[in-house]
């Protein structure tokens, strides 16, 4: 008789052959769970479905309504995507495939190469990749050199990830096999292709969009809804990277190796001043506005933004006066709780509206008004004889996440608001087949932000992430399209920044607390990067926000 292993699941302990696959013994579980398990936590680690039994073990799994098995489905429908273009187009004809960035509840393709982007394809392309579900083809993985790696993509003609491993200081890679197709993917993957059941094909503009289910009902494939403000936003940023010739992060390391990092800079910065200096010049257009109102989600850089604004809003002759909608909160003890009980400084229930209202109408109407002030530490609002009046060329710059809620400024006339979106939309890709999330940016900016200004913990920051989005998809992202304009706030070099600021506070993250696989996560994540000195980084960057040294007051 063969050797046997203890496997605890909750109150469980069942003993299994040596040998056998987590994949095999989750399936007597996944009844009891309502999304399936795509990977297990086996004595504290992450594993994939393929690894097998060679110890007594601990298990807990990860499904595909948790962020890393969310993030996992999406990962294998893209090799799935790929694999199927590839095969119906054939190699041959198929120079590139470009992932570009998330539209809608999916990702953006373009094709480059000898392919008619149609219906039909579409078509075909869809129905090869559910006959691979069908068929539950295994995804094999096996590890490289790094060298052997560059030889492989070079040979398969994907040159960015050939550049990317050039500055990999890891001496294996691990490569996804599905069949034939050969790739490289930062994160783990499904162990087949039956998991990947719920997607669609949508062409969209020049390219193509695998849509797929979103975290909170992962087995539900939502209408696809494309948003064209924001899809030309990230165009722009697409066409920012190629101007300056850096698309991915072997660009980037590229660039910085060959010391040109001050020069890199100060195009990237000059690409966002002009941006910002367009838009004042928008708004000085607009003889009625009094008003702009700014939002987006946390750490974008509003704060920021705003102040380099009002100077571009000066140049353009208007003279702007800043007001923070946090100043309007609700005292303490008077915030709305939320479903777990706690109070929900993000939803605007939290801000006294009508308070607001009363003293803008007023502002608009030539009126003398005082202006609160919220106290943080006391949970009060205050008043400290804060007046103001508008003349002529007066305007407010208003910054808060509720700006783009036509209910927060019920009140005020249409033709006298500007509204501003302002996000951080990642343009640099970690190759042609692996995108970087713009969360996984703002979540950095904010661990480097909170680390250096409130004392919070790498740990702390990762714990409260999940209810900081939830309130971004609740008060932020449904009004996003109804701004004038929007604003990209990433800057193409900003991780190579960041990452020798993200580290260390990533590291304090231990092996038995429940943020250690995301902070692993990330930490592989900066590990692609070279780092930049910050002494290169212009004082009145957005990215001084984060870091520090900036000659804004924050």
């Amino acid at each position: 008789m063969g050797a046997e292993y203890q496997v605890t699941i909750g109150d469980t302990t069942k003993a299994y052959p040596a040998g056998t696959a987590y994949g095999e013994i989750v399936k007597e579980f996944q009844p009891q769970e309502k999304s399936s398990i795509i990977l297990v936590v086996a004595n504290g680690k992450l594993r994939e479905l393929h690894k097998t039994l060679k110890q007594d073990v601990t298990l807990s799994f990860v499904t595909t309504s948790d962020d890393i098995g969310h993030k996992t489905y999406k990962r294998g429908c893209s090799l799935l995507f790929l694999k199927a273009v590839y095969h119906v187009a054939g190699h041959e004809n198929v120079e590139k495939v470009i992932l570009h960035f998330s539209v809608s509840s999916g990702f953006y393709y373009t094709i480059q190469g000898n392919v008619v982007m149609d219906e039909d394809f579409l078509v075909r392309v869809k129905a090869y990749m559910l006959e691979m579900v069908g068929q539950a083809i295994p995804i094999m993985k096996r590890s490289v050199s790094t060298a052997e790696a560059r030889e492989l993509f070079h040979k398969y003609g994907m040159y960015d990830k050939e550049k990317l491993f050039r500055f990999r200081r890891v001496s294996k890679v691990n490569i996804y096999k599905l069949e034939e197709f050969e790739d490289y993917y930062y994160g783990f993957m499904p162990c087949d292709t039956s998991y990947m059941k719920y997607f669609d094909l949508y062409l969209y503009e020049e390219g193509v969009v695998l849509q797929m289910p979103n975290i909170r009902e992962p087995e539900v494939v939502p209408p696809f809804e494309p948003l064209a403000n924001l899809f030309k936003v990230q165009q722009e940023s697409v066409q920012w990277a190629e101007q300056m010739d850096i698309s991915t992060v072997g660009d980037l390391n590229e660039e910085i190796t060959r010391q040109n990092t001050r020069q890199m800079i100060l195009i990237a910065e000059a690409l966002q001043e002009g941006k910002v200096s367009s838009i004042a010049h928008m708004v000085a257009d607009r003889p009625h506005v009094k008003f702009v109102m700014i939002a987006g989600p946390s750490s974008s850089g509003k704060t920021t933004f705003s102040q380099r604004l009002s100077i571009q809003l000066w140049a353009h002759g208007l003279h702007p006066h800043y007001i923070g909608i946090d100043n309007y909160f609700v005292n303490r003890e008077d915030t709305p709780l939320d479903e777990d009980g706690n109070r929900n400084y993000e939803c605007l229930g939290a801000i006294d509206v009508e308070q607001f209202n009363k003293d803008m109408t007023e502002l608009l109407d030539g009126k003398r008004v005082e202006l609160p002030e919220f106290n943080f530490r006391t949970g009060q609002r205050e008043y400290k004889g804060n007046y103001m009046q508008l003349g002529e060329g007066d305007i407010l710059v208003i910054e808060g996440i509720h700006g783009l809620n036509d209910q927060l400024s019920y009140s005020l006339p249409r033709d006298s608001k500007f509204k501003i979106y302002i996000s951080a939309l990642t343009q640099l890709n970690i190759d042609e087949h692996n995108r970087i999330p713009t969360t996984d940016g703002r979540l950095i900016r904010r661990m480097v932000r909170d680390a250096r200004t409130r004392g919070t913990s790498a740990k702390d920051t990762i714990a409260m992430w999940p209810s900081v989005r939830r309130g971004e998809g609740e008060n932020i992202f449904p009004f996003q399209e109804s701004a004038d304009v929007m604003f990209n706030s990433a800057l193409i070099y900003e991780l190579a920044v960041l990452k020798q600021y993200a580290e260390p506070v990533l590291f304090q993250i231990q092996r038995d607390d429940p943020e250690y696989q995301e902070a692993k996560r990330l930490l592989k994540f900066l590990d692609y990067f070279v780092g930049i000195p910050v002494e290169d980084v212009p004082r009145n960057s957005i990215l001084r926000e984060f870091i520090g040294g900036g000659c804004f007051n924050m």
